[in-house]
């Protein structure tokens, strides 16, 4: 019998009973700007037990070994190196992770845990006991990538490339205090490109979620706004398959994400109503994610606008817990 309230089958009493108890929480990394996060959207939660860690212990080993196997679920919002450091602490099998951080999206034997991406991915992470959430940009490129590939739109071996925009508090806590010290270089005024590099920590989930045969050429850059997320592929219609045009492209996605409460794919033509502009920041806020298609008959670019911190981070991680409790996707989430 699973622990959890959400679940509102008829039972016996008995098994009611079982099912009233509260779910145990440990949230490794609570102090961190997801793990935070994570912590006030349980706020008002009576399915919810969280299990405490005093400040003075939290990156005590022994006292998270026995918080992580008390739990019934803990959330790892920590570095990589951190992250797999908790996993190899877990000893009570009943445990189930969800891991934030970069450490285990490619690794064999772990969910990813994106559920709108197919009717197998939202079982995994249902049955699953490993966990791993989406990284905030490899969200917005796979929302696009993954069902163009799977539909047999776009070729595996496209030079797929992206640019995106985001608010500067997906990049944690420190560079959160350069942004918003009282004195700061006038350059943090300015948008500014990074992993120039082209070996961002993303790319790789990018390339193996989607099945991409060469990982995406990828410009982010940071912006002077607190949270938000803006990413933009391009493409060459005459390289896609079958005389694709924005409006096809647009019916596709539409059919794709049909009934799916978290991904929105917009009227065409809606960014007219913007005067012709997307802003990065403009989901801030919301949990969900918008799908936007423009461009012409030669050339078509597909964008996803959503928030960093929401669908990109904790909203994710709470609508994996969500499905595995059994609950509605959205219980404790902003849409």
């Amino acid at each position: 019998m699973k622990r959890g309230a959400c679940s509102d089958s008829d039972q016996p009493i008995r098994e009611k009973s079982e099912m009233s108890k509260k779910t145990k929480i440990f949230i490794d990394g609570s102090e961190g700007t997801t793990g935070l996060r994570i912590h006030e959207r349980f706020e008002g939660r009576e399915d919810i037990e969280l299990l405490p860690v005093s400040s003075e212990l939290r990156k005590d080993v022994k006292e998270r070994k026995r918080l992580i196997n008390e739990s019934d679920i803990t959330f790892l919002c920590l570095p990589d190196d951190a992250a797999r450091e908790s996993v190899s602490l877990v000893e009570n099998e009943a445990v189930k992770i969800i891991d934030t951080s970069t450490a285990h999206r490619t690794k064999e034997g772990w969910a990813y845990g994106f559920p709108e991406l197919s009717k197998i991915h939202r079982k995994n992470i249902k049955e699953g006991k490993r966990i791993a959430v989406p990284g905030c940009y490899a969200t917005g490129f796979i929302t696009i990538i993954y069902p163009l590939i799977a539909g047999g739109l776009l070729p595996k071996d496209y030079p797929v490339s992206a640019f995106a925009l985001s608010g500067y508090s997906g990049a944690g806590k420190k560079t959160i205090a350069v942004y918003e010290a009282k004195e700061r270089e006038k350059e943090l005024d300015a948008p500014r490109e990074y992993a120039l590099t082209q070996k961002h920590k993303h790319l790789k989930e990018m390339q193996k979620i989607t099945g991409l045969d060469k990982a995406p050429l990828f410009s982010p850059i940071i912006c002077d706004y607190y949270n938000g997320m803006l990413l933009t592929t391009p493409f060459y219609t005459d390289m896609l398959s079958d005389g694709q045009t924005p409006e096809k492209i647009h019916e596709f996605l539409s059919g794709y994400y049909s009934g799916e409460k978290f991904v929105k794919v917009m009227p065409f033509g809606k960014e007219a109503e913007y005067n012709g502009f997307l802003a990065g920041n403009a989901c801030a806020g919301w949990d969900g994610i918008e799908i936007f298609v423009t461009g012409n008959e030669d050339r078509v670019l597909v964008s996803t606008r959503f928030d960093n911190l929401g669908k990109g981070a904790s909203g994710a991680a709470i609508q994996c817990l969500n499905i595995m409790l059994g609950c509605e996707e959205d219980k404790g989430l902003n849409l």
